[in-house]
This record gives structure tokens, C-alpha cells and sequence, in this order.
């Protein structure tokens, strides 16, 4: 089965759920179901800043699994992630491979390899 996470909740939901679940089950191939991709909104952003810890190790599973990370194109601009302006913008001082983009920019990302479904933690 193939998921995607969608990280949309207020608080420590990456910080705690991602790195204290989620990606040691995916840094030691038990996690259960293929993570094609994740997107992050509001504060859960900044757990893919250049140098935290979570985030690099999560960029670090994402390259080798072949697995998408998003930005919201607006949480990233509000919190210094990116630069240009919505609908345009580009990643800044985040772990190597993330994208910023908004929904239809998710749907593209996926469409060639498609979750069968979608959790929002």
C-alpha cells in the first residue's frame, strides 16, 4: 500500500509523530505501507529547516526511498523557508530536495506515483 501524509496539525505533530514514529519505522524498513510523499503546513514546516536533526534524516529516507516533501508554499514564506511569492517561490535553507508548492502542485508531484491514501496527522 502506498500513503502520503499530509502533516496539518498545530503543534509538534511532525517534530513528535514524524520523528518519533514514523521515521524510525521508515529509517529501519518496518514501517508497513510505501510513504510516496509528505506535505507540511503551519509550524510543521520547520522541521525541514537545513540542520534539524529530524529533517535531515528525513531528507536523508526521502532521497533514498524516492519519497516527496513539501512545503506549503504560504507556511514557508511566513516562516522564512522560501523566497519569490505564492504560487512562485522556491525553497530556502531546507534539507536538499524539498519542494514548496500549494495542492495542485501536490497532485502533479504524486500523479506519477499515486498514494492509495492519504493520512493528515
Amino acid at each position: 500500500m502506498k500513503v502520503a501524509y499530509v502533516f496539518s496539525t498545530s503543534g509538534h505533530t511532525a517534530s513528535y509523530k514524524l520523528g518519533k514514529m514514523i521515521l524510525p519505522q521508515l529509517e529501519q524498513g518496518i514501517h508497513g505501507a510505501e510513504v510516496v510523499g509528505m506535505m507540511f503546513f503551519d509550524d510543521n514546516t520547520y522541521v525541514l529547516r537545513k540542520g534539524d536533526p529530524i529533517g535531515e534524516r528525513l531528507g536523508k529516507v526521502a532521497r533514498e526511498q524516492g519519497m516527496l516533501l513539501m512545503l506549503c508554499d504560504q507556511c514557508a514564506l511566513e516562516r522564512s523557508l522560501a523566497e519569490g511569492e505564492v504560487g512562485n517561490c522556491r525553497p530556502k535553507d531546507t534539507v536538499e530536495g524539498v519542494q514548496v508548492g500549494c495542492f495542485p502542485d501536490l497532485y502533479a508531484a504524486l500523479a506519477q506515483n499515486p498514494p492509495d491514501q492519504v493520512i493528515t496527522l
